[in-house]
């Protein structure tokens, strides 16, 4: 597919086209409070990191945000353990106070529905990397959400996320676009998201009654959705895999 890809900071006049692009992801994805807080943040604040492709026409069809933190900051070393909650949280607290950034974060490649399947996905990451790479890092890192394992949610993330094909690469196909790209997997992320919400929010999103308590499993989770039904609450936790991307 043709397009061309851009940086926000270059234009920012389309900061409202890419912010309004559609996507695909589960409604409760995008309820995560953190998340919330601060992926609108990256365009106004780091709009360097942001990038999206157009087609023909003109119109957004991929988005790729990004953020730089530092790996090295005291306490810090390995990376988190709540994966892309955790890195949101270190990137906006290094930017806050003046820590010099030594790493980039990957934290959505999106494409639009009507663009899917067309490898948009692979190019944006290399335009992610691309763009790394110029500003003077050495190492993207990412916390992926690999994108078959919704069909699967009771199969261990650990498990999971060392299947390989025949070839070696990873059986997901996510993480086999940035195994291609050169990425190695680093570790897991088991807390990389959390949504805890009411039974009626998860009710409107899904449509599941969500009326018992357990494990339920919820079309596009990668994991089941905790349903305290006597408590008025469930809580689902998404786990990631770190990938590191040396540049």
């Amino acid at each position: 597919m043709e397009c061309k890809v851009s940086r926000l900071a270059d234009r920012p006049g389309m900061e409202r086209a890419v912010r309004e692009m559609a996507d695909s992801w589960p409604r409760f994805v995008v309820e995560d409070l953190v998340g919330n807080a601060h992926f609108p943040r990256i365009a106004a604040e780091l709009p360097e990191y942001v990038l999206f492709a157009e087609d023909e026409r003109g119109e957004v069809v991929a988005t790729a945000h990004s953020v730089p933190f530092s790996l090295a900051a005291e306490g810090r070393g390995a990376l988190p353990a709540r994966g892309w909650d955790g890195v949101l949280v270190w990137a906006f607290s290094d930017l806050r106070h003046g820590v010099r950034p030594d790493t980039v974060s990957a934290i959505s490649v999106t494409v639009a529905p009507g663009a899917q399947g067309r490898g948009l996905s692979g190019v944006m990451l290399s335009a992610m990397r691309d763009n790394a790479r110029a500003r003077g890092f050495r190492e993207v890192v990412a916390p992926v959400r690999p994108s078959a394992k919704h069909l699967e949610p009771r199969t261990s993330i650990e498990e999971y996320a060392r299947r390989v094909r025949p070839d070696g690469l990873p059986h997901d196909p996510w993480l086999r676009v940035h195994a291609r790209a050169g990425a190695t997997i680093e570790s897991v992320a088991p807390v990389s998201m959390t949504v805890s919400a009411s039974l009626d929010d998860w009710r409107r999103w899904t449509g599941l009654p969500f009326d018992t308590d357990g494990d339920i499993e919820v079309p596009g989770a990668l994991a089941p959705v905790r349903c305290e039904a006597e408590r008025g609450y469930a809580v689902y936790v998404e786990p990631n895999v770190w990938m590191r991307h040396p540049l």
